[in-house]
């Protein structure tokens, strides 16, 4: 049976399990709606960290994303020097959240890491209960000190174990603010990049605004994600980014970052072929070429 929320019909009837069945409803949710995203990183899990401050919260948050057409939805509480990971307490909130919102969306497990030596160890010797899903696929955070000598270290350890980082929220993050080009050396190395879409429609200011579009245009980003801890102030919304992509760069750069590669890593699949990385200095070439004609 299809699913209303807030005036919006987002869902029908889930037919099988596993990967089969997560196609079958995405393919019947595009007939239905025509607009269907993946979030792969969200805060609704309630008391675990800055996330959603109580359950009632957690399921208004599950609602909204619905409303918007999310479909699947990665709650990746923090795991830093501030909020203890307990997977156990954050699969039984889980499924008590799951249970109460219903169908939609489909919650899935994750966590937003700090990157620092004993959580990568930590990442390494138990990954399933920090990966995306269960997969291959992690969600890292940059701590404001991070040294940018630090990122081969990283690689290595990581890609030893056969785990995917995805850098989460860079165009907020001041090291890179202040070295932009370092995102590109992230890519070419073999990281992945989540941008918030709050911050490529302004809600994070004109600093955070211009980076996620210059390394849209530099085709660094592989991901939009609400980063959502609320429904007021930061909301689980990804409508509005999805647009601005699409005017700006076309649907199909649209629905590669915030369906079809988000849709990959939830399965645990590679991503789909993208455009190739360009270096920030043919990006600047470019920009200064189109200024000429807009004089």
């Amino acid at each position: 049976m299809p699913v209303r929320a807030q005036g919006w019909l987002v869902a029908v009837t889930r037919v099988g399990r596993g990967q089969a069945g997560v196609e079958r409803r995405t393919f019947r949710a595009r007939r239905v709606r025509g607009l269907l995203m993946i979030d792969i990183h969200c805060h609704p899990l309630w008391g675990v960290d800055d996330g959603a401050r109580s359950f009632e919260i957690s399921v208004a948050m599950c609602k909204m994303a619905a409303a918007d057409g999310i479909t699947h939805l990665v709650a990746t509480p923090h795991c830093n020097y501030m909020y203890e990971f307990d997977p156990e307490i954050n699969q039984a909130k889980l499924v008590q959240l799951q249970a109460a919102v219903g169908e939609v969306p489909r919650l899935l497990s994750g966590c937003d890491l700090h990157l620092c030596y004993d959580n990568l160890r930590q990442l390494i010797d138990q990954r399933r209960p920090f990966t995306i899903n269960q997969s291959d696929y992690v969600l890292v955070e940059l701590g404001d000190q991070f040294a940018a000598d630090q990122l081969e270290y990283v690689f290595h350890e990581l890609q030893g174990a056969n785990l995917v980082p995805v850098l989460t929220h860079p165009e907020r993050h001041p090291v890179f603010q202040r070295r932009p080009q370092l995102l590109y050396r992230w890519v070419t190395r073999g990281g992945l990049v989540q941008v918030t879409a709050k911050s490529y429609t302004g809600g994070f200011g004109r600093r955070a605004r211009h980076f996620a579009e210059l390394w849209l245009e530099q085709n660094l980003i592989h991901f939009f994600a609400s980063d959502a801890h609320d429904v007021k102030h930061r909301p689980p919304i990804l409508s509005p980014c999805y647009q601005k992509v699409a005017n700006a760069h076309g649907q199909e750069i649209a629905d590669l970052l915030l369906k079809r590669n988000p849709e990959a890593v939830i399965q645990g699949r590679p991503l789909p072929r993208g455009l190739e990385p360009l270096e920030p200095a043919v990006v600047k070439r470019r920009r200064s070429w189109l200024s000429f004609f807009e004089r």
